[in-house]
């Protein structure tokens, strides 16, 4: 096998999660006063940790970052962490790559409680040996520290076995920090010029196209 350990992205990759996290966001900058008048602006908030987002979109400071994110999580705890949906075919592909012997593992800088509980709600927690994800302090939250923690958990001989999936270029950053290959998907959350560039092993149109990429390698 080319590919025996394969690390999933969540939002924008496993799930459609782009509803629950836009309407947190809504719910935490109302706090400030702001009123967002166009909700795809905010595509750009899933996939990188909110912090980073908060102010590098809105100048935040760190500490209103800080208390965005807390204003954020009051409406994703609730609501907005079930305001969310399994891709068609990802349940599948899943089924298929457990039974060819693959080690599934997902990275993820969505906080790691609220990971495996959004993988519980959709019966899909099953198919992971281990789920790795951000602390709810802030730390562990960049993708390529994510990965490390993964790998650390689940260690692997030979790094060339190993496959990272996300929508988003920090996880090709991240993979390729941590010297594993790619898979950028574009029915995410980005696009092809910004995994392109970020340096994706392979870039795929849809879920299908992920099994064709580890199955059809050998």
């Amino acid at each position: 096998m080319r590919y025996e350990t394969i690390l999933f992205d969540m939002d924008g990759t496993l799930t459609d999660s782009g509803p629950g996290i836009k309407n947190s966001v809504i719910y935490a900058l109302k706090k400030y006063g702001i009123e967002v008048k166009d909700r795809e602006k905010l595509n750009k908030f899933i996939g990188p940790p909110l912090w980073d987002s908060f102010e590098k979109y809105y100048d935040f400071s760190k500490e209103e970052a800080r208390k965005a994110v807390e204003y954020y999580r009051e409406y994703y705890r609730e609501k907005g962490m079930f305001e969310n949906v399994v891709y068609e075919g990802i349940e599948d592909l899943l089924r298929q790559l457990k039974e060819s012997n693959r080690r599934l593992l997902v990275a993820t800088s969505k906080p790691e409680v609220f990971s495996k509980q959004i993988l519980e709600h959709f019966d899909i927690a099953h198919y992971f040996t281990f789920v790795a994800g951000s602390n709810f302090d802030g730390t562990r939250v960049n993708k390529d520290e994510v990965i490390q923690y993964a790998l650390e958990n689940c260690p692997v001989s030979d790094l060339s076995k190993v496959l990272m999936i996300g929508d988003r270029e920090h996880d090709i950053i991240g993979a390729k920090k941590n010297g594993i290959d790619s898979v950028g998907v574009l029915f995410g959350y980005g696009d092809r010029q910004e995994l392109e560039g970020a340096g994706a092993t392979y870039i795929v149109e849809n879920v299908e196209e992920i099994g064709k990429v580890i199955l059809d390698i050998q």
